[in-house]
């Protein structure tokens, strides 16, 4: 927000100058994100006025002027702007004045002299692109120095503010806000009662109720649309980077400055009908203001007529309504909109107006009445006119709740000594409404302050009030203890290390995402939309973390990184009948080269099993176990769910080939998605003799089934618990000849080791001949000759 500080001193002065006021705002949570002067340093610059204007003996294009500039002095000047002409007033500057980049000195023109420069707006630094000379009114004080004349010794702020403060979205608002801090006087424009000279009035209906809580509207008739907007006015808005337009529009915009209540004004000789406040009809049309037409949807909020809608409620006007300079009779609108009608509408079409910035905060609804009396009163000023009386329908407005306030409580929170006396003179210089019950307070917040709604709220208002920089610094007095660290747990850090280790690239993505990775990468899974989504492409919460991982991957390919190696920590969110689950995943992701290129290694792509070592380092000391399944976004052939006891984790394979294709990737990356917080589980180390006894291999080779995964082989061997056995471990697959076309071999490591004994020959053999037998059992496996 934009706006003159010589505008915020007509409501309230404090004795500080620009820098100590703007450092005032800043700490108080009202950032100035810039403050910069109106116009550049000069001086000697004063109003003259031509009193004759002769050419120039040697050059067609110039003048010779005489020019009065106050004090009985007249001074010939040579000027060359095509505007000068006899009666002008115009910034005369005189012998040693100095303007921005150079300082007037006495000099010939072609060979006449000029004791001094007639000046364009460029050339005071205005940044005014109009050429010619600056033409000043008729009535301007010849000799009054220009900068007091045209109060160029003003400073422009710009604030930053936070979305919780729409009160501040206003002049009245600011100062507010610093006469509390300063404890200077306020003085707000006096809004009286409009005199009612018209009977005429528009009939308003509001069938959208709790969209449209509050609605006042009154028709002005025998406007004269052309009068001239104010010099006061118009300095205003255009130090508050607003364009003018036209008298009428220019009201309404200056009461939303002044006040934060925007308003809009119909040609009342346009509107057919009753006025009606109601949701669009689906494909409504409507074109606007800014000559866009769009297509509403019907969930937006509309202003409408007998012949359809006439404006895009709470965002902007419909051009077939627009005052002109015909317009003799307005229809002029104030209302409050609940936030959440408004808000996202203007972005879903592309827009972002002054109107609808105010009313997705929340719009000072206990004045929107006087806002419009306040417009009422200037147009009747500027534009003449006769008013009618206020048609006003009102529903159910928001409530402002009390809060509880306990002094106490404030002071051990912000460091500080807070009484009760001192606590409510801070809430009497804000302006809030409180009773004392005790040792506490009783506050309810005013209408315009949607941000106190807790304790914290009011003990925040406290802190700003008291001064930040008042606070004093103080090392923190405390017992200090180590918390304790669960040997059956470890923390998210260590898998992270272990990622890090593995020659993983930790990524953070946002919790927004696009609706069409959810399609991709988590069909048919529900996802929770958000009701104002920053940008469309951030329109649903993940509930998987691979959008997130895809998108930096396909950064990194059109950076011509060959090679990627990413994972990610975060929470995922899946909506629920009562609300949503927040599950924390850990994702990564592995693209290219198994290894760096690198001279000692042949280069070989990533591969399944690649990223299945990975996993089973997250996991251990515990085993995994990969089960064979489908994911829709998953390669068929290579993915797998990952258990760890009973608990499934999560799945890991390659990107489904359509993806692929989808998202025009070289070939396929590897992915693993598993629930964090099972991963962190540990079991609590046990202590074990170290035998010092030789192991014992053999080496068992069993003929199966082509669909018998060799998963479950080891788990049943495993599962017998036999005495003495050491170690299982795969170490071969074959497929070819020698074996059935439906049949594989697989090769067993058997490694037997005992703390006590050596094993004996029988007892090896007796060992290799229970396995047999049980692998014979379970998956009529043949011992492979």
């Amino acid at each position: 927000m934009k706006f003159s500080e010589r505008w915020l001193r007509s409501l309230v002065n404090p004795a500080l100058d620009s820098t100590a006021l703007s450092h005032l705002l800043t700490m108080a949570g009202l950032e100035v994100e810039a403050l910069e002067p109106v116009a550049a340093e000069f001086n000697g610059v004063v109003v003259g006025r031509v009193v004759a204007v002769a050419p120039h003996p040697d050059a067609d294009r110039l003048r010779v002027c005489q020019v009065d500039a106050g004090g009985g002095e007249t001074l010939q000047i040579v000027c060359g702007a095509p505007n000068v002409h006899e009666g002008a007033r115009v910034p005369c500057a005189k012998i040693g004045a100095k303007l921005p980049g150079f300082e007037i000195k006495h000099a010939k023109l072609r060979g006449v002299a000029s004791a001094g420069m007639l000046c364009s707006a460029r050339e005071l630094g205005l940044n005014d692109n109009i050429d010619g000379l600056l033409l000043l009114p008729a009535d301007a004080p010849v000799g009054l120095d220009i900068r007091d004349y045209l109060h160029l010794d003003d400073t422009l702020y710009t604030l930053k503010l936070t979305p919780n403060r729409s009160d501040c979205l206003s002049l009245a608002g600011v100062a507010r806000e610093v006469a509390a801090l300063t404890e200077t006087p306020l003085d707000l424009p006096q809004i009286a009662a409009t005199p009612v000279t018209s009977t005429r009035t528009q009939s308003v209906e509001v069938a959208a109720t709790s969209a449209c809580p509050l609605y006042c509207g009154r028709v002005i008739e025998q406007v004269n649309a052309t009068a001239t907007t104010p010099d006061w006015m118009l300095e205003r808005l255009l130090r508050s980077d607003v364009r003018p337009i036209s008298a009428l529009v220019d009201i309404t915009n200056y009461v939303l400055l002044e006040l934060g209540q925007p308003l809009h004004a119909f040609d009342a000789a346009k509107l057919s009908g009753t006025v009606r406040v109601r949701m669009a009809q689906p494909a409504e049309n409507l074109r606007l203001l800014n000559e866009q037409a769009v297509v509403l949807d019907d969930d937006m909020l509309v202003i409408a007529d007998d012949t359809g809608a006439q404006a895009l409620a709470g965002i902007l006007g419909g051009a077939a309504s627009a005052v002109d300079d015909t317009t003799t009779t307005v229809f002029l609108e104030a209302a409050f909109f609940d936030p959440a009608a408004i808000a996202g509408r203007a972005r879903r079409l592309g827009l972002s107006t002054d109107a609808s910035h105010r009313f997705e905060r929340g719009v000072d609804f206990a004045a929107t009445r006087s806002a419009l009396e306040r417009a009422s009163q200037l147009i009747l000023e500027i534009c003449d006119g006769a008013a009618g009386a206020i048609t006003e329908i009102s529903g159910a407005l928001p409530q402002r709740q009390p809060i509880a306030l306990r002094p106490a409580r404030a002071s051990k929170v912000l460091g500080i000594t807070l009484d009760a006396q001192h606590v409510a003179r801070l809430l009497s210089r804000l302006h809030i409404s409180f009773s004392v019950e005790g040792e506490n307070f009783r506050v309810t917040p005013p209408s315009y302050r949607f941000d106190l709604s807790i304790e914290e709220d009011l003990i925040e208002e406290l802190a700003r009030l008291y001064g930040y920089d008042n606070i004093p610094a103080q090392a923190p007095r405390a017992n200090l203890t180590m918390l304790a660290q669960p040997e059956q747990q470890r923390d998210v850090d260590a898998l992270r290390a272990q990622l890090v280790a593995r020659d993983y690239q930790e990524v953070i993505t946002y919790s927004f995402v696009d609706a069409a990775w959810e399609a991709s990468f988590a069909p048919g899974t529900q996802a929770v939309a958000l009701k104002n989504p920053i940008a469309s492409q951030m329109g649903v919460m993940r509930s998987t973390l691979m959008g997130g991982l895809m998108d930096v991957l396909r950064s990194n390919l059109n950076r011509r990184q060959e090679r990627v190696r990413i994972f990610e920590t975060g929470r995922c969110y899946h909506a629920l009948a009562d609300g949503f689950d927040q599950p924390q995943r850990l994702a990564g992701l592995i693209y290219g080269g198994a290894v760096a290129e690198q001279w000692g290694t042949a280069v070989r792509g990533v591969d399944y099993f690649d990223l299945k070592a990975d996993v089973e380092a997250l996991c251990w000391p515990l085993s995994a176990r990969f089960v064979k399944a489908e994911h829709p976004a998953l390669h068929p052939g290579q993915s797998a769910q990952v258990w760890l006891g009973e608990t499934c984790l999560g799945w890991l394979g390659a990107l489904h080939p359509r993806l692929v294709q989808q998202y025009d990737l070289p070939s396929a990356p590897m992915w693993f998605e598993l629930a964090l917080v099972p991963l962190l589980a540990r079991p609590v180390p046990r202590h074990a003799a170290q035998s010092r006894l030789q192991p014992v291999r053999r080496d068992l080779a069993v003929v199966v089934d082509a669909s018998v995964n060799a998963q479950d082989l080891l788990e049943a061997m495993q599962l017998a618990a036999i005495p003495g056995l050491a170690e299982l471990a795969l170490f071969d697959v074959y497929r070819g000849k020698g074996i059935d076309s439906d049949k594989k071999s697989l090769a067993f490591r058997v490694l037997l080791q005992d703390t006590q004994k050596t094993f004996t020959d029988s007892e090896v053999d007796a060992v290799m001949a229970q396995l047999t037998e049980l692998l014979k059992q379970k998956f009529n496996a043949q011992l492979r000759s």
